[in-house]
């Protein structure tokens, strides 16, 4: 994922290095989500290694001697100071999605981070996390932190709008739904924009099940990640119920 509009963050500034300084990680497991994105567990070997839910690394490798950098949202909660999890798309032609998902367990790549202000805002209050893609990344990792704990989701509604055009492209499906099952407070809406033969789900664009969702609430919080048209489409359509700036948080990437 590219991101775009983001800032540098917190996380290791704690233990006196820069987000900045160059860190190695070694893949521990490559599990595909579908024929064309993967799912990554990395381990720190520069430990601890601490970020926030919603954060991203930004990852390096050289090509033809050049050095290419990209950016990619981490997909767990902070669990261990030691591992953390990415998710992404083969690109066609693209070097470095593909240089990745290509990867053997056991290789080690460079990257530096935690970056980025796409995190919770606190205090936590109900909260519509709008999704499509690969943007699913940032959402699990603040899912997963929430219910990770019951003080910190206890007394809040969260709902997770997750969109993509086929079926086999709802990672992290089962997941979704088993948290559902557990925490009456979650609740999951995956929705198809494609034909879809045999789905019986949600269909149509994210935003239009969003607006039914949020009716005429403005005392929550919404997190949008996705592509660019995607995010924008949400952020009118909040704005224009008059919801707060300051409570649409966004990511976007091409």
């Amino acid at each position: 994922m590219h991101r775009i509009g983001v800032a540098q963050g917190k996380g290791l500034e704690n233990h006196g290095m820069s987000p900045h300084s160059l860190l190695t990680a070694r893949l521990l497991e490559s599990v595909p989500l579908s024929s064309q994105t993967k799912h990554l567990l990395f381990e720190v070997q520069e430990a601890p290694f601490d970020f926030v839910a919603g954060q991203f690394v930004s990852m390096k490798a050289l090509k033809e001697g050049r050095e290419i950098t990209r950016a990619y949202s981490i997909a767990s909660a902070p669990r261990d100071q030691r591992t953390f999890d990415i998710c992404l798309n083969r690109v066609p032609n693209g070097f470095f999605s593909n240089y990745l998902c290509d990867l053997e367990e056991g290789a080690e790549v460079q990257f530096h981070g935690p970056h980025g202000l796409f995190v919770l805002r606190n205090p936590v209050r109900d909260s519509v996390f709008i999704a499509t893609g690969t943007g699913i990344a940032p959402m699990r990792s603040m899912l997963d932190w929430l219910f990770a704990e019951p003080t910190r989701h206890e007394g809040r509604q969260f709902w997770l709008v997750f969109g993509t055009r086929y079926s086999e492209d709802l990672y992290y499906n089962e997941q979704f739904l088993e948290m559902e099952r557990k925490h009456p407070n979650f609740h999951y809406l995956a929705t198809l924009s494609r034909d879809n033969p045999g789905w019986t789900g949600a269909r149509g664009y994210v935003q239009e099940h969003v607006a039914k969702i949020v009716g005429e609430r403005q005392d929550m919080d919404a997190y949008i990640c996705g592509l660019r048209d995607m995010v924008q489409a949400n952020r009118d359509m909040l704005k224009g119920a008059g919801w707060d700036r300051k409570s649409i948080l966004f990511e976007r990437f091409d």
